[in-house]
């Protein structure tokens, strides 16, 4: 794990890093957030972007801003295959063509969306559990959370469902075609974000995931619009919510201000 620079305003560092590639596996770029002069270790929030995004789009920065100074958590975001600073994929890139031309020819989004996730998860759930051993060596070992929605969370369920370090969840946006098997394997609290309106996922689908993940506390919040209209206050929720689960005693979070 490379640092690549670090810069500190308004009381977060941020620090770009590299990920050094395994053999067949190219490098991975992400960016680690922490509280300004903060040591040792402390809760984790691994952030999933969404499709043709990246690790640096605004919403992520300011989620993550978020909850490094108003709930204390380092939070690290990395580049999906073939967006951001990674390089070009040509079998995704392929795909998303192919995708495209169906959709046009009349076909729903959702199933297509799926088939994607499930190929891409097959790369990220390995290279995400890699980030995780490298930044938790850097900062140390402390409860882990993740958030998502739309691609994060079709490569976050299941990315949670094979990783037993994260302890909270929060998924959105996404539907059971690709993932509800691995969300039976799921048993930490999830807060799960519909929008009912969703022109990409079905209502149903996204009730059907919901529906399938194992976890014994699990929260609906619904909100009417379509699927890039989710509320910005969902974010205040969010840090209540992974505050409540990964702050056990003896790790010195600050209690969230949502006020």
């Amino acid at each position: 794990m490379r640092f690549t620079s670090q810069t500190s305003s308004d009381g977060v560092t941020e620090q770009p890093f590299i990920l050094d590639g395994t053999p067949g596996r190219d490098d991975l770029p992400g960016v680690l957030w922490t509280p300004e002069g903060a040591t040792g270790p402390r809760p984790l929030i691994l952030l999933g972007h969404g499709g043709d995004r990246h690790k640096q789009a605004p919403e992520i920065v300011a989620r993550a801003r978020r909850f490094v100074t108003e709930g204390g958590f380092a939070v690290v975001a990395v580049d999906a295959p073939g967006h951001g600073d990674r390089p070009v994929h040509e079998r995704y890139n392929r795909i998303a063509t192919q995708s495209q031309a169906r959709m046009a020819a009349g076909e729903h989004p959702a199933q297509l969306m799926a088939e994607f996730h499930v190929l891409v998860a097959q790369q990220t759930v390995p290279e995400w559990r890699a980030v995780l051993d490298a930044v938790q060596h850097h900062l140390g070992p402390a409860p882990v959370g993740y958030w998502g929605v739309s691609l994060g969370c079709g490569l976050g369920v299941p990315f949670v469902a094979a990783e037993p370090r994260v302890r909270a969840a929060v998924f959105g946006l996404g539907g059971a075609h690709a993932n509800a098997d691995q969300a039976a394997r799921i048993s930490v609290p999830v807060q799960f974000l519909v929008q009912w309106d969703d022109e990409r996922v079905p209502r149903d689908q996204s009730l059907a995931l919901f529906d399938a993940l194992g976890s014994a506390e699990k929260t609906l919040h619904a909100h009417s619009g379509g699927h890039g209209d989710l509320p910005q206050f969902e974010t205040d929720d969010a840090l209540l919510f992974l505050t409540k689960h990964l702050s056990p005693r003896g790790v010195d979070v600050p209690e969230a201000d949502v006020s």
